[in-house]
């Protein structure tokens, strides 16, 4: 796993701390380091991951941000010098940290860079500064010639940066034709087990040199929760990889919760980044939705189902807000369950779409006024195990128990006295909306004094009669415009309405706009 070309003076240890992954992936990646003296060793995100990384990596320079959370720069800095005071600190800042910059510098550190202007030009300055203030180290600049490790130039490829290489290095390294990624990873991306992840990447390394003998294959600097290996074989190797990956599949005992992949073949070594994203990480991705395969091959899976509908909101809303919760949760499971059916549905847009319809079903239920005391403690609960699902079926099956719970609070207060009744009166607004219905004929119908009926149905119902009646109309009347088949001055006669402009004035005031630029914009 060594490097293309070996150095011989010491390198300059740099960690960068910082909340912002934009700002600590700017500076790693600005300029080749290694060639002015200095190795980024690693990254944190805060103090406390810093103090952690410190004791393993051993920089001889920490640049850290002030305002971060769990741990501030100021305490990290106090506590540097406390524990580790030949550690050289430089403080990235802001305008408004003047305070805080003082205090550090009470603290010791070597210098201090404004962050809005930050010029890593001048922070290249600034470390060679700091740099020789450390007797121990013999910071120099590299001789010409200096290329990069081969370690080096896998974690700028993996990061999305162009990197420059030696085509004979690493064709020295290299020698075949054809590159393949393989990998191990943890389904639903849970950072848990890494030590049977290491476990199994030892196994595969073993296997790769049992049965492929001339391939030449190097461990890739991959994220904690992925382990994967670049090989790089020939005409022979490439076609006994996929034979070669379903024996090693089956040899190799791995829990149900890891799963093995194999990438798509490339013949350029620049590629290698891009394929990691695109066939390797999206195989693993792709995992969550095959609970019941241990091993995918990037041309041996089914083809794509056809994307699911979009999911109208509104609709559902709507559905709940009328009470007619059997079909609303109907619409939802169909919907979950087309994106279900189809494994290029990202994981991350399935799982929050799951915890997003959760908060919003709390909230609508609890403004309805129905007993959402316990779905308001136990939501957190459906949203973590919903994160840490790890295939499809776990998700959706947490879905289904916040359901049945929001049921029993739905249950709970349809048993209440005189919820049946306004059932009854919503049913028949629903069945006769068509028709020139008003309070005094709905009266009759029920045997209600017109004015009690009015106040009955006021306090049942978050909204009256006649707002209530518009709603329905109008939603009827979308549902008319989305068919296209009859004119607006049609369905405004066929919801209930006989001035057209009485109409259009109507459901404008519910939908926000007129019913020919509803249209419009469905059919666009």
């Amino acid at each position: 796993m060594g490097g293309i070309v070996l150095t011989t003076f010491e390198y300059c240890r740099v960690l960068i701390v910082d909340d912002e992954v934009l700002i600590r992936q700017g500076i790693k990646h600005f300029m080749n380091w290694e060639q002015e003296g200095f190795h980024i060793v690693g990254e944190a995100s805060n103090g406390e991951e810093a103090l952690e990384l410190i004791a393993e990596l051993k920089p001889h320079i920490v640049i850290t941000d002030i305002v971060m959370p769990v741990m501030d720069g100021e305490e990290l800095t106090k506590l540097i010098k406390l524990h580790h005071p030949d550690i050289e600190v430089i403080v990235l800042s802001s305008f408004g940290e003047f305070d805080y910059v003082r205090s550090t510098f009470q603290s010791g550190v070597a210098d201090y860079i404004l962050k809005p202007k930050l010029d890593l030009q001048h922070l290249l300055t600034v470390l060679k500064v700091t740099a020789d203030k450390i007797p121990s180290l013999r910071a120099k600049e590299a001789a010409g010639g200096y290329r990069l490790s081969m370690e080096k130039i896998f974690e700028k490829m993996l990061s999305g940066y162009e990197v420059e290489y030696d085509a004979k290095d690493v064709a020295a390294v290299f020698p075949h034709r054809y590159f393949c990624l393989v990998g191990a990873g943890l389904r639903g991306r849970k950072n848990q087990a890494k030590h049977r992840l290491d476990s199994l990447k030892q196994k595969i390394e073993a296997e790769i040199n049992t049965r492929l003998t001339d391939a030449a294959c190097r461990l890739l600097p991959t994220d904690s929760h992925i382990r994967a290996v670049l090989l790089n074989v020939d005409q022979n190797g490439l076609a006994a990889l996929p034979g070669w990956a379903k024996d090693t599949a089956e040899l190799i005992e791995s829990p149900d919760d890891i799963v093995f992949v194999v990438s798509e073949p490339f013949t350029d070594f620049a590629q290698t980044g891009h394929m990691y994203k695109e066939s390797l990480l999206r195989l693993l991705d792709y995992s969550f939705y095959f609970p019941g395969k241990r091993l995918l091959i990037y041309n041996e899976l089914p083809s794509p189902m056809p994307i699911a509908d979009t999911f109208h909101l509104n609709r559902f809303t709507e559905e709940i807000k009328r009470e007619r919760f059997e079909s609303a949760f109907r619409y939802l499971r169909e919907h979950v369950e087309a994106l279900a059916a189809g494994y290029t549905t990202d994981v991350f847009e399935f799982k929050s779409f799951l915890g997003n319809l959760i908060f919003n079903i709390t909230v609508l239920l609890g403004n309805m006024e129905y007993g959402t005391k316990e779905l308001e403690k136990n939501k957190y609960t459906y949203f973590k195990a919903i994160e840490e699902s790890r295939h499809v079926h776990e998700a959706v099956a947490r879905l289904d128990e916040f359901i049945a719970e929001a049921d029993k609070c739905i249950a709970g207060k349809a048993a209440q006295p005189g919820n049946a009744n306004m059932k009854k009166l919503l049913e028949y607004i629903d069945e006769h909306y068509a028709e020139p219905l008003n309070l005094t004929e709905m009266a009759k119908h029920f045997h209600f004094n017109p004015s009690y009926l009015s106040s009955y149905f006021t306090s049942h119902n978050n909204e009256g009669f006649i707002e209530y009646l518009h709603r329905v109309r109008t939603e009827k009347a979308a549902e008319l415009l989305r068919k296209g088949e009859a004119t607006i001055s049609e369905i405004s006669g066929l919801v209930g309405y006989s001035e057209h402009s009485y109409f259009c004035k109507v459901f404008k005031k519910h939908t926000g706009i007129s019913p020919s630029r509803y249209r419009r914009q469905y059919m666009k």
